[in-house]
């Protein structure tokens, strides 16, 4: 499977989008906005630039696409009023694979400018440019020290590709309580791979004193098998699909060379790798929780399990239909939703989700 081709979030506005689906990946993004305001502040105070670039890795598509570069934007406005400087130049470069929907974003945008007007205080605020840049994060996407500020949330927990010499993964998809040794082992090698290919990358493209700020789905514990809302999630689809293999709609061989590219990384594992990549100094690297049920409850989603798999759905749908077609999904779907509504009851651990994020700046 090539991941780079074929992974891409449920283009469109319809039941199963990424649009209408990715509600919480905002109210993480709204969570971490303090820590993105503190980089923000600390880059614009040390250099008072008259131009800034600022980029958005994994940017996807719908309502999320342009909140961050909303919230900056407003961020830089009110420090350089307060500091009485001239509005400076912003490049906005959204970075997603080639198959985002980047339709949607620049249809938006013009909308999106006309309310963003209308939110500063000042007329003379920007101007802004907005450029889309297709491509993997986990190779160069920008020239050399161009960039000033890096965000990227709910991306880098995607792999560049499924980890290799993982056939014995038998009936599962992922890393699971019942998978070889082995697996999770060359899980986290690719994470390493992965991660440190992606800081180099950044390395090149960012200038002296550059900040980025990362938020991507992790783990409490060391043990990458131990059971939490993450893995957890990918045990019961893969119980789905043993379902669809029971009944003849899949067969073995299509079952046991599935595995989804997914790695949610410990705080030591990601530290570690940014200490020896060497490029970055930490400035933050903390966690936070988000229980899956007291968030869908504030927009008033009573059906928490057809909510989760309509979540999974819309960022897993791709990998599915590119590896079983797309003749099952909806049966696959459906059982999972099921499948879901039996275990949430029984099992709290589902609902939660450890997020971390890393605040760095370029040495």
């Amino acid at each position: 499977m090539e991941v780079g081709q074929v992974l891409h979030m449920n283009a469109g506005t319809g039941e199963t989008s990424y649009s209408n689906n990715s509600h919480l990946q905002k109210k993480v993004i709204s969570m971490t906005m303090p820590i993105i305001e503190e980089a923000m502040t600390n880059l614009y105070s040390s250099t008072s630039p008259s131009s800034l670039v600022i980029a958005d890795l994994g940017c996807s598509s719908g309502h999320n696409s342009l909140f961050v570069v909303s919230e900056l934007i407003k961020i830089v406005e009110k420090l350089r009023q307060k500091s009485g400087h001239q509005s400076p130049e912003i490049q906005v470069l959204l970075n997603d694979l080639p198959g985002n929907d980047f339709n949607t974003i620049f249809k938006s945008l013009p909308s999106f400018q006309k309310n963003l007007s209308s939110q500063l205080e000042s007329k003379d605020a920007g101007p802004y440019f907005f450029s889309g840049v297709p491509g993997s994060f986990y190779g160069r996407l920008f020239m050399r020290k161009s960039l000033h500020f890096l965000h990227s949330s709910y991306s880098l927990h995607w792999l560049s590709q499924v980890p290799e010499q993982i056939e014995n993964n038998k009936r599962n998809i992922y890393m699971a309580s019942t998978s070889p040794p082995n697996v999770p082992k060359a899980y986290h090698s690719q994470f390493q791979r992965d991660f440190s290919t992606f800081l180099k990358c950044r390395a090149e493209e960012m200038v002296t004193g550059g900040r980025m700020v990362l938020t991507f789905m992790g783990r409490k514990s060391e043990d990458p098998t131990k059971k939490d809302g993450s893995n957890s999630m990918w045990e019961l689809l893969a119980m789905a699909l043993n379902d669809m293999l029971s009944k003849g709609l899949i067969n073995e061989e299509k079952m046991d060379s599935f595995n989804i590219p997914h790695y949610t990384p410990s705080l030591s594992e990601v530290k570690s790798e940014i200490v020896e990549e060497g490029s970055f100094s930490i400035d933050r690297l903390e966690f936070s929780e988000i229980n899956r049920s007291t968030y869908y409850k504030e927009y008033n989603h009573s059906n928490i399990s057809e909510i989760a798999a309509n979540s999974i759905r819309a960022v897993a749908e791709s990998l599915l239909v590119s590896h079983f077609g797309d003749g099952i999904i909806e049966k696959v779907f459906s059982r999972y939703k099921e499948i879901l509504s039996e275990h949430i009851s029984q099992d709290q651990i589902l609902l939660g989700i450890t997020n971390l994020i890393i605040s760095m700046t370029k040495k």
